[in-house]
Order: structure tokens, then sequence, then C-alpha cells
């Protein structure tokens, strides 16, 4: 007996798919039967990962989730290859040194808020409309753990991912009428290319450190891309139809500290 997928006849675009969570989850997806628009802003990357899927299952795209034309052409990309877009998972995220909150530059500030809260404003302008219409969709938004529990030193992370959860919500309340839904995640530290800027105040990745952080999170270990994975797939499948507006901790019971 063969098996069909979660997420069979399904087509998703995945933001920062060419690394850390936004990988793991196009692989998740297509391992579950979608297609997928590896939306990605290097090139170097986002083809690599593409590269390495059956090429009949994934396409990369290269955006910038900042940008509303990236965004529009994101959505034709996705209907002339695979004829449909139902999945949408903002995942392209960044977060900036740790360090005392009035010393992080505002450069950093606006870099922060722009690529962490804005895709959430332009996927609703670009890509809500289609979902309305055609009366189905899904969002699936990465947030973080540090929304509803945000700590000392990462605070204008938080905040970015604080947006990301109450706009979730908020679109979730407004979209419902038409079968669209919008939920978070809420990792705690992964194993991805952001730890170094997670562990900054403590001296960079190092043994101590991860100790350090390690030893807040009841499970005893880092998030991996895999974690996420599997909560992204449920969401974005018929098995959570009926589940929207959520914030859904992947964490390890680091919310319980």
């Amino acid at each position: 007996m063969s098996h069909k997928g979660r997420l069979e006849g399904k087509t998703a675009v995945i933001t920062g798919a060419g690394m850390g969570l936004g990988e793991g989850i196009a692989r998740k997806f297509v391992d579950e039967g979608a297609n997928v628009v590896l939306f990605e802003i290097s090139e170097e990357h986002g083809q690599k990962v593409a590269d390495s899927l059956p090429k009949e299952k994934a396409v990369f795209f290269k955006g910038d989730v900042t940008d509303l034309s990236s965004w529009q052409d994101v959505l034709k990309t996705s209907l002339d290859k695979f004829g449909s877009l139902d999945i949408v998972v903002n995942n392209a995220g960044v977060v900036h040194r740790s360090g005392p909150s009035h010393e992080v530059p505002r450069s950093e500030y606006d870099r922060i808020m722009s690529i962490n809260v804005s895709p959430l404003y332009l996927s609703a302008q670009v890509i809500a409309p289609h979902f309305t219409k055609q009366k189905h969709g899904v969002f699936v938004n990465i947030s973080s753990i540090s929304a509803p529990r945000p700590r000392p030193n990462l605070v204008w992370y938080a905040g970015s991912k604080g947006a990301v959860s109450a706009i979730t919500k908020g679109l979730a309340a407004e979209f419902a009428k038409d079968n669209v839904r919008c939920n978070a995640i809420c990792p705690v530290v992964a194993e991805t290319g952001m730890i170094e800027n997670v562990l900054s105040v403590s001296g960079g990745d190092s043994p101590e450190g991860r100790a350090l952080l390690t030893k807040g999170i009841p499970l005893g270990r880092f998030a991996t891309p895999q974690d996420i994975a599997n909560a992204a797939c449920f969401l974005a499948s018929d098995e959570a139809s009926f589940i929207t507006g959520i914030e859904l901790p992947v964490d390890g019971g680091r919310a319980l500290n």
C-alpha cells in the first residue's frame, strides 16, 4: 500500500528556504508530497537546496521578502510552475547580536523589524486575496518562544517576534470567514546559523554558552530544523483544519521556566 503524504497535492511557498529551519521545512514538505517554491535571497543556498530535491517537486525563486514585487512574482511562479498555491510559510528571519538593549544600533533594529515583520504585511497584501478568492489557504508564521517569554539582551528580536504572533492572531480572526488559517510556531533556540548571535553576550558559540542556554530548556537540548518542520507540516495539513490563531511552542518546555 503506497504512502500518501500529508501534504499531497498542495503547493507551498517557504521563505528563507536555503538553510536552517527553512531548509528543514522544505525537505519535510516534499517528503509529505507537497510542491515547494523555495523563496530565498541567496542564489547559492536556495539553488543548492532546490538541486537536492526532486526537480518536479521543488523550484528555487530568488527574491527579497521585504519587497512587494518579489511577493507578486513568487505567487506568479507558484501558479505557473505548479498551478496552485495553498500554503505560505513565513520563515525568513534574522536575530541581532545579544547585548544591552540600549546599545543595539538603529540600523540593526530597523533590519530586524523589516525582515522579521514586513513579510507578514506583504504576504497578506499579495497572497491573502488569492487565498480568500479560492476559499482556502494556510499561513504558517515562524515566531519565537521569546515572543511570549522575552529575556534580557535579545529584546528587539523578541519584540519583532511579538509582532509576528500578534499579527498572526489578528489575521486568523480576519480571514477565518474565508477558510484561510493563520498559525504561528514559537521555537526555542535552534541548531542553525543564528546560534552565534544568540550566544554573543556570553562570548560566542562555546560549550559553556550552549550549556547555559540548554539549562533553561527542560528537555535538555536545542530545537532542530526537523522539530520545527514537523510542527509546520501538521499546521499546514488538513489534520489541523480546525486550528487557527494559535502560537504553538516547540521549545522543549522552555516557556515553563
